[in-house]
């Protein structure tokens, strides 16, 4: 299995557990599912009826996007100008440690996070902000999205932001 963590703070993120794929070679696309949390219960990956999760939330249990809970990703929030300010400054931030450790990557990358960028930007009121536990305002923030449903919850993460861990 493998854990992705974030390569300024070392928050976990993601990891593979989860059904992963590559997007125009800049960023990973992570499916997600909305889950029922009750406080002390850990979700082993079960799928419970529509009765077992109306009782659950009848006795106090929430309603959490299960990769929110289980890497305790952070909500915030961003204006347009204030996320561009801080795109700006973390996209600097991993092309400077590409440079160091991957120089060849560093093209690829500033043309295709470029490219996604402005998708974001242009689609900008559907996106949802999570930051790592930490909350380190430098470090990655993924982005949530909802599928063309609706109701089915999506995150991407900045693949050259990731470092990844075998466990």
């Amino acid at each position: 299995m493998q854990l992705f963590t974030d390569k300024i703070c070392g928050d976990e993120m993601v990891s593979d557990g989860y059904k992963m794929k590559e997007i125009d070679d800049v960023v990973y696309e992570v499916d997600a599912k909305v889950i029922t949390v009750q406080d002390g219960e850990v979700d082993i990956g079960g799928n419970p009826s529509a009765e077992e999760q109306a009782e659950a939330l009848e006795n106090g249990a929430e309603q959490a996007i299960d990769l929110v809970h289980t890497f305790r990703l952070q909500p915030t929030s961003f204006d347009k100008k204030s996320y561009l300010t801080y795109l700006k400054g973390y996209m600097k931030t991993i092309k400077q440690e590409l440079q160091e450790n991957n120089p060849d990557r560093v093209p690829i990358f500033e043309k295709k996070a470029a490219e996604f960028a402005k998708k974001v930007v242009a689609s900008f009121k559907d996106w949802e902000f999570y930051t790592g536990e930490s909350m380190n305002p430098d470090s990655m923030v993924a982005l949530l999205n909802y599928r063309e449903d609706g109701v089915t919850p999506y995150f991407v993460f900045w693949k050259d932001g990731l470092k990844e861990m075998k466990i």
